[in-house]
């Protein structure tokens, strides 16, 4: 099995050699078409002259002779190619032979393509006045004839093109390495971290550095889900450390008082039987919110979904915690925005029994001559409900935990009777309602949770 890195670096390697070598095969056929062009237009050029040199001495002369333009034969043996003057009849006025050329045109043509080796002649006619006075034949070994010069600069580009290519492929090695570098060390970190996650090491972090965004992002995100786990892991065992305080502080009262009553310590009286038996409720509870808890979770509870007005709903829990608050002498303000229509659909008794949790915790963590508030609003397609005191509050690093199960923060409101369960359910009927909540509080000074509902408004939905 291969690591990231190198099958990376294989395969920008293999990549960048196949475009290196498609890209110099391109170039070169390029560049050798475009030379061969020129080359073509250059011998177009001299096949032009050589005309219009035998019609300028037709001109001179009138006639053709045997030397008529005899002093282009030297040209022609330096330059590799064969000239042949005929008559207006086609009859030959002198010429050279191709086998005189042959073996310095072999030479250069093997220094280029051995499979050019055929004469090639081509005629071309010699007018004077419009009218045709003979012909010129132009023979040679190659369509294209070439000078020394011509083979060793095409030989030149070649030698670049094969240079170039060699460093082009060394340069895209290097280059693959650092980059196959950059993207496997970052992918590399953060599976050797997720590794350790998965064995229970949830202080592991990954410290790579990455300026590849994606990357970047995934080492964030690994060190969040340690960070997370470790949270969760914690929650977990304090999960347990305290179902197993809250069990186990009635049973030990039973059993206390029970034995005592056994061996006639304790009276066995009317007062003392209701003491065990206010521990038994207080037990009974934390089962009920328990198994309440567990329905939720599962989904197995069957909501009475229906349209309610939710200030009714409101001002009928409030109506409820009346003499608490006068009992523990706290002001209780009810804002509710008029003339608006607060309508939204859901379980009566269930959200009830949100504004019944959120309320008793209000009481239950605000000392007497504070003050607790309820304002109700609408906003856009939301309906806004705020449950707010000005109690002991709740400490910022126990925020993010408030809604977990048993949990209760700092000592000072885990010392206030409670089961922990209270704003769990409260999130789990939200929830389910397709409902959101906030919660803003700061020690010392208030606690404020802020409920989201969607707002209802077919108002010809009838409760049912």
């Amino acid at each position: 099995m291969q690591s990231i890195r190198k099958r990376l670096g294989i395969i920008i390697i293999f990549c960048s050699v196949v475009a290196v070598i498609l890209l110099g095969f391109l170039v070169n056929l390029t560049v050798n078409g475009t030379f061969n062009k020129y080359m073509v237009n250059i011998q177009n050029q001299r096949n032009n002259r050589i005309v219009d040199y035998f019609q300028q001495i037709y001109k001179n002369d009138k006639k053709w002779t045997i030397n008529s333009g005899k002093e282009m034969m030297h040209e022609a043996y330096m330059s590799n190619y064969c000239l042949t003057l005929l008559d207006i009849n086609k009859n030959i006025v002198w010429g050279m032979n191709p086998n005189d050329i042959r073996e310095t045109s072999h030479m250069m043509m093997q220094k280029i393509d051995s499979n050019r080796g055929a004469y090639i002649s081509k005629s071309f006619q010699i007018k004077y006045k419009g009218k045709i006075v003979g012909y010129v034949v132009i023979g040679q070994y190659s369509p294209i004839i070439l000078t020394q010069q011509d083979i060793n600069f095409k030989m030149s580009i070649n030698r670049s093109i094969i240079i170039s290519i060699m460093i082009a492929i060394t340069i895209a090695v290097i280059i693959s390495i650092i980059i196959s570098k950059q993207f496997s060390e970052p992918i590399k970190s953060v599976s050797n971290t997720s590794v350790k996650l998965s064995n229970g090491n949830y202080d592991s972090k990954s410290n790579i550095k990455s300026n590849i965004k994606e990357l970047d992002n995934l080492t964030r995100s690994i060190n969040i889900l340690g960070k997370k786990l470790k949270e969760q892991d914690q929650l977990r065992k304090r999960l347990v450390s305290d179902i197993s305080h809250e069990i186990r502080t009635p049973l030990n009262i039973l059993q206390n008082n029970l034995e005592a009553m056994i061996d006639e310590i304790f009276p066995v009286n009317k007062e003392r039987l209701n003491y065990l038996n206010e521990e038994v409720i207080r037990f009974g509870k934390l089962l009920n919110n328990l198994n309440v808890l567990k329905q939720f979770e599962d989904e197995k509870l069957n909501l009475n979904m229906k349209t309610i007005f939710l200030d009714k709903l409101i001002l009928s829990v409030s109506n409820k915690f009346s003499i608490d608050f006068k009992s523990k002498n706290i002001k209780f303000d009810l804002n509710i925005e008029k003339g608006k229509n607060f309508q939204i659909i859901g379980d009566e008794d269930k959200l009830k029994q949100v504004f019944i949790n959120l309320l008793a915790n209000a009481i239950k963590f605000t000392g007497p001559g504070g003050t607790v508030c309820i304002e109700l609003y609408i906003n856009k397609n939301k309906v806004i409900a705020k449950v707010k005191d000005n109690g002991i509050g709740i400490k910022k690093e126990d925020l993010p935990y408030i809604f977990e199960r048993l949990y209760r923060g700092d000592k000072s409101r885990r010392e206030t009777e409670g089961s922990g369960l209270g704003l769990t359910i409260v999130k789990k009927i939200l929830t389910l309602h397709s409902a959101a909540i906030d919660v803003e509080s700061t020690d010392s000074i208030g606690t404020s949770f802020t409920l989201y509902f969607n707002r209802n408004r077919n108002r010809r939905i009838s409760d049912e």
